[in-house]
């Protein structure tokens, strides 16, 4: 959206502090204040404006407010600039043209869904996929927020329950069928996607599929190769970054792959989240020869991570929550949304953090996945939907009373406006809810237990 070439001279470019931004495909291209111009002049000439003046100057208070926020080679995401649009043009009393604007952003993504030569929309997924999503939460009437919220009030949320984990656990039961029609030649299948996508209870599944299917499994937690927290990188605020691979010891995890491929006995380290403590040598671990290792990774695809391992060996697993679920408004609810809601809630609870701090560190979260997950969603071998048709009315339970307070504490901080923006947006989209009170009807071996808790796994 912003590779063509700007109109202004390089002097006057060179005093922006940010240079590139993180396209939907997960490319980085030159930041380009001209679109930023032209998108706010399309918005108010749609409702009766014109003045390219105007247009320019709130396009520069947009730059303003990018520079207060964003410190010396950050590079945002599209999504950042286009909310941060949003906000100023708000802020500044421009509220047609804010409506005309959100009403663009949508037109174009329309348009991008359009695109069949290309099949790709949001974060690189191709458009199969969501049509499957979207096609089966209309067939069982679970496509907007109010149909969804209907049947927690009537009481047949039940059965939307259960015809959710049944695509879910079907969906699983195909990626082991996959797998095992080349049992003889994969040694390590990596289940990769972003933050909160499910992978670890999604590979706990595969597993117990596998092995009913006579063949042995192995899984490695890469979570404990985290290095200590005070040898991780941080982000441009200065808080510790979990989400960038280089928080990982990749050297570690290569030489333990290349011995466990071998034949070799390891032993893994320990980390503790509530310490930011590794202990190393902890755990024996053995592959033997017709065992398949399977590792879960928010950067199984970032070829850093597996670099030892020949790729004949591998079977690349992506699974993200393609939520097709329309909001009151008709917008489609964001995935990074549902997947920072199933955060919030697990992290309260698992890892003793706070729930506004997860929302205050999302914007690297997102960052990270553009950068290191979504340039290679297209080589895996198979891209899995995660969402529940019934999640959102569950989250509601858990979170709603707390966003009005994480709303007022980002609201005022100028560092943390992508955080605000996001918290009231959710906030929003949880005002149009019905909770789900009676928690009962959830499976104990759901994915969603990963979250909320009272699962029947271990994590």
């Amino acid at each position: 959206m912003y590779n063509q070439p700007s109109l202004f001279p390089e002097s006057e470019i060179e005093s922006y502090k940010i240079k590139k931004i993180i396209k939907r495909d997960g490319r980085e291209v030159v930041f380009n204040r001209d679109r930023i111009v032209n998108s706010i002049f399309k918005a108010a000439v749609a409702v009766g404006g014109g003045n390219k003046t105007l247009a320019s100057e709130l396009a520069d208070k947009v730059i303003n407010t990018i520079n207060q926020l964003y410190p010396l080679h950050t590079i945002p995401s599209v999504e950042e600039i286009q909310d941060l649009t949003e906000k100023v043009l708000v802020q500044n009393g421009h509220f047609k043209t804010a409506k005309a604007y959100m009403l663009y952003r949508h037109e174009r993504h329309k348009v991008r869904e359009g695109k069949e030569a290309k099949l790709v929309v949001e974060d690189n997924v191709p458009y199969k996929n969501i049509w499957k999503a979207y096609t089966w939460n209309v067939e069982n009437k679970c496509d907007t927020v109010k149909k969804i919220s209907a049947k927690v009030k009537s009481g047949t949320i039940k059965t939307l329950v259960k015809k959710s984990e049944n695509l879910y656990h079907e969906e699983v039961e195909k990626v082991a069928k996959q797998i095992l029609k080349n049992k003889d030649k994969i040694r390590l299948v990596i289940v990769a996607g972003p933050s909160s996508s499910g992978k670890t209870t999604t590979t706990i599944k595969i597993s117990e599929q596998l092995k009913e299917n006579g063949r042995s499994f192995v899984l490695l937690n890469v979570d404990n190769y985290f290095k200590n927290l005070e040898e991780h990188p941080k982000d441009e605020y200065g808080d510790y970054d979990f989400e960038t691979p280089y928080a990982l010891d990749l050297e570690l995890i290569n030489e333990h792959l290349d011995k466990l491929i071998n034949g070799k006995t390891i032993k893994t380290p320990k980390y503790d989240f509530k310490t930011g403590k590794r202990v190393l040598n902890v755990t024996e671990f053995t592959l033997k020869e017709h065992q398949i290792l399977l590792i879960d990774s928010l950067h199984g695809l970032y070829e850093k991570m597996t670099s030892s391992i020949p790729l004949d060996y591998k079977f690349k697993f992506y699974i993200e929550a393609l939520c097709q679920v329309k909001d009151d408004a008709g917008e489609f609810v964001r995935w990074a949304d549902l997947r920072m809601l199933r955060r919030m809630v697990r992290d309260s609870w698992h890892r003793g953090y706070d729930p506004d701090k997860t929302v205050g560190h999302w914007h690297y979260v997102r960052r990270s996945e553009m950068k290191y997950i979504v340039p290679f969603i297209s080589q895996v071998d198979y891209l899995f939907n995660s969402a529940l048709a019934y999640e959102l009315p569950v989250y509601k339970k858990h979170l709603f009373k707390i966003f009005p307070e994480i709303i007022k504490k980002y609201e005022p901080d100028p560092k943390k406006t992508d955080a605000y923006i996001r918290a009231k947006r959710v906030y929003e989209l949880l005002m149009q809810v019905e909770e789900i009170k009676d928690e009962s009807i959830i499976p104990e071996n759901s994915l969603i237990r990963e979250f909320i808790g009272g699962s029947s796994y271990k994590y």
